[in-house]
């Protein structure tokens, strides 16, 4: 499939709106590595008592931890929802023809990634919960490794890559919703579907004043944390009723009288800048002290990075070239076959979707340590590999007219 072919392109403002898009995430790519890299210095420093000490600290009912990963993350996944809702109705995955490359090669990158981490951990009963830990590719990280690269990557693969992950995602909460719940209530879980019931009839009604549904969301949220299915998929339920106003006649929205574009604006560079890089420098800390190099060879370790290393690059790599090679889609426009494998190397890079489902997978720390492990192994080959392939086929591409 290409973009520069399809019969439905988007117009002039749905592209500034993904330029914008795919700049917010690049820069806060960039400054998400900063964090990580700076709480595993901290978490290996003088001070790692203290760090350790002050995400256990409690703040009103819950610690400064839980506050970050189920209330601010709550806010990164209504992000995540409404940049969901809007490539479906009005941009990159707006027709079945462009969900098509990017939805199989999703499901690919995410299928293939977990049977690896199952292969690894067939014999360790209490790892396997670990399961989808593989399957997550981190938008943020992968477009900021290829903002490193600027114009050596072709437009076409940056819109495959940010569609791709924008349904990885959209897969990982599905996944969150029905495996990573536990001890139901049910009166609460009641209260959440009367809250989504009338969140959905205000968007029928045509309400556009945000402040209701943000108040709803916030109530959406206790439910949501006191039922058992965790909390951050109240961000996504409200992002969904959302009202997005598209213009009559053509299938484009009008983002500046539209509810759903005027939130995600405001919502994209708080996220990007503030809540991820939070979340990541206080979920991405493990302490290197007692590790050997054994402990990078145990099955959960290992399954983690060899999911994300080797899992996405046979999942997307693998499901692309058999599309394009039964013909029913094109390759990504401008786009060699080296460029699209480092693109798929880059889609094993797996951080805050990946860390958050491990920290739902498991509860004891020295498990979590190991995935951390896993994850930043896994994530650092594959970034490294991936930008490395994608500079040596941009060389080879532009020298290939002279030969």
């Amino acid at each position: 499939m290409s973009s520069n072919s399809s019969p439905n392109k988007p117009k002039g403002r749905t592209n500034y709106a993904l330029r914008q898009f795919l700049d917010n995430e690049a820069s806060g790519g960039i400054l998400l590595m900063a964090a990580a890299v700076l709480a595993l210095l901290v978490a290996n420093s003088p001070i790692a008592e203290d760090y350790f000490g002050a995400l256990h600290i409690y703040l009103g009912p819950l610690s400064l931890q839980h506050w970050i990963n189920d209330a601010l993350m709550a806010v990164f996944f209504l992000l995540v929802g409404l940049e969901i809702k809007r490539e479906m109705l009005d941009g990159q995955l707006s027709s079945w023809g462009r969900r098509l490359l990017p939805g199989i090669a999703a499901a690919g990158g995410m299928a293939v990634p977990a049977l690896i981490y199952i292969a690894f951990n067939i014999d360790h009963p209490a790892a396997l919960r670990g399961w989808a830990i593989p399957s997550a590719t981190d938008i943020a990280f992968a477009l900021g490794v290829i903002s490193l690269l600027g114009s050596r990557v072709p437009a076409s693969l940056k819109v495959f890559l940010a569609a791709l992950a924008i349904i990885d995602d959209l897969g990982a909460v599905i996944i969150i919703a029905l495996f990573y719940t536990s001890g139901l209530s049910l009166p609460d879980l009641a209260g959440a579907a009367v809250v989504v019931a009338v969140l959905a009839i205000l968007n029928r009604r045509g309400v556009n004043s945000l402040v209701p549904y943000l108040l709803l969301g916030v109530l959406l949220w206790i439910f949501l944390f006191r039922s058992g299915i965790h909390a951050t998929i109240a961000g996504v339920l409200l992002a969904l009723t959302i009202p997005i106003k598209l213009t009559p006649g053509t299938p484009e929205a009008t983002p500046a009288a539209s509810p759903l574009h005027r939130l995600e604006h405001v919502l994209q560079a708080p996220v990007a800048f503030i809540i991820v890089p939070i979340f990541g420098f206080a979920n991405a800390g493990v302490s290197f002290a007692g590790v050997t190099l054994a402990s990078f060879t145990e099955p959960l370790t290992l399954g983690v990075a060899a999911g994300l290393f080797l899992g996405k690059l046979i999942g997307v790599f693998g499901t692309v070239f058999l599309l394009v090679r039964a013909r029913l889609v094109d390759i990504p426009a401008g786009a060699s076959w080296g460029q699209v494998f480092g693109v798929s190397l880059l889609c094993g890079i797996g951080f805050t979707m990946s860390l958050f489902i491990g920290l739902l997978a498991f509860d004891d720390p020295s498990l979590q340590d190991r995935v951390k492990m896993g994850i930043l192994t896994g994530s650092l080959i594959a970034g490294i590999c991936g930008y490395v392939v994608l500079l040596v086929t941009d060389r080879e591409k532009r020298k290939a007219p002279a030969a």
